[in-house]
């Protein structure tokens, strides 16, 4: 009899009757997407807290004020009296950046000189500093060019003559892929691949892993009989693919649910194929349970096993690409990336969703995560088939 139903039914009845086991490949994951996606929600960070030092009190300094305060990235949370109460605060963490405009600003502007704003920023939280500096510079840039214009104005020269002069060199830039620089579109919709990929990864693992060291292979593979000394390839590859479907199509629809989510249900409909980036999901998946089972049945213990899951996918995050550059990264750090499966997905689902690439750019990699898959089931299945004739082995911890 084909062991691939008698297993299926088998993982149903043990996950019905395991309730935290049927909670980390269904709610459990659902619940940690749903958090990032909240986490990220707001789209674009703003109403950053800085302070302000204002030692000039002139007309100048508190128009500069006005413009930090209209920013919508910025929310001007303390003002201070002198340089040792600003410093107390950034040290603190109050606020992530103080604005310091010096006693002299506005006296140097009226002589002819260039007046001198200092932004004291913490540079160690890149996003909120290149956030914070970004909306600095243009407020501080906006009043700076009005001060010309005016000035340029009382010197007779006309409103375009004197635009001109103030920016004879433009600088125009054209923001391609996620022109609004949404993070829910650009992390939240990456994290959450990554999240998934640590639970499908130890659920392969954990799923055959936990017959092992319960000494219940042999049961598994033929019910009744206490032992499988007498199955083969093909039956211990059924067997493997009726146990491993359920935690497999829990966690691929969690994945759907949550991609639809994050881009038809938020208003967002990329500009590429989105259906082609939830088959790139479900195959990615695929492929992490897959890798679970084949530590598992590599190792022959349920430890080992999660600990190789532990090694793979905890940073696959960081070495995808989307954080950190792969160019920028030494040699062995990008052969490791490229080594990882999460970093082939991330590419694929960056191409569809944010760029708009064409199918034919993606169209190979989720067919190679098919090939790889079914290629570590095999495997799995021939390490099992060893495996249920060495009753010896089973019981590792």
């Amino acid at each position: 009899m084909n062991p691939f139903a008698p297993s299926l039914r088998r993982e149903a009845r043990r996950l019905a009757s395991q309730p935290w086991e049927l909670a980390m490949v269904s709610w459990v994951p659902a619940l940690a997407a749903a958090l990032m996606w909240w986490i990220f929600s707001a789209g674009l960070p703003n109403r950053l807290p800085i302070g302000v030092l204002d030692e000039d009190h002139s007309a100048i300094s508190r128009q500069i004020e006005r413009f930090l305060e209209a920013s919508p990235g910025l929310q001007v949370a303390e003002r201070y009296a002198d340089v040792a109460e600003m410093d107390r605060a950034l040290v603190a963490g109050r606020v992530h950046a103080a604005v310091w405009l010096p006693r002299e600003l506005s006296r140097d502007l009226k002589q002819g000189r260039a007046g001198q704003v200092v932004l004291l920023h913490n540079a160690q939280r890149g996003t909120h500093s290149s956030l914070i500096q970004r909306d600095v510079r243009t407020a501080v840039g906006t009043v700076s060019a009005g001060i010309e214009l005016t000035a340029r104005a009382k010197r007779g020269e006309s409103a375009p003559a004197a635009r001109a002069h103030l920016d004879p060199v433009r600088a125009n830039t054209v923001a391609l892929f996620n022109t609004s620089s949404n993070y829910e579109q650009f992390l939240g919709a990456a994290l959450i691949p990554a999240l998934l990929h640590i639970f499908a990864m130890t659920a392969g693992a954990w799923t055959l892993g936990r017959e092992l060291r319960d000494r219940s292979l042999g049961e598994w593979l033929v019910p009744g009989a206490g032992t499988a000394s007498g199955t083969n390839w093909g039956e211990a590859a059924a067997a493997l693919a009726g146990k491993l479907l359920l935690p497999w199509a829990s966690l691929s629809m969690v994945g759907l649910l949550a991609l639809l989510g994050l881009t038809l249900g938020r208003g967002w409909h990329p500009a590429g194929s989105l259906v082609w980036v939830a088959v790139a999901l479900v195959l990615f998946l695929g492929l992490s349970v897959a890798m679970g089972a084949f530590l598992a049945a590599l190792t022959r213990s349920l430890r080992t096993a999660l600990s190789g899951t532990g090694f793979i996918t905890a940073p696959a995050f960081a070495f995808g690409g989307v954080g950190f550059p792969l160019v920028a990264m030494p040699a062995a750090a990008r052969a490791w990336a490229l080594a990882l499966p999460y970093t082939h997905y991330a590419r694929v689902q960056i191409e569809q969703l944010q760029m708009g690439a064409p199918l034919a750019y993606s169209m190979a990699t989720p067919l190679w995560m098919a090939v790889a898959a079914l290629v570590l089931l095999t495997v799995s299945a021939g390490l099992i088939d060893r495996a249920a004739k060495a009753p010896e082995s089973w019981g590792k911890r």
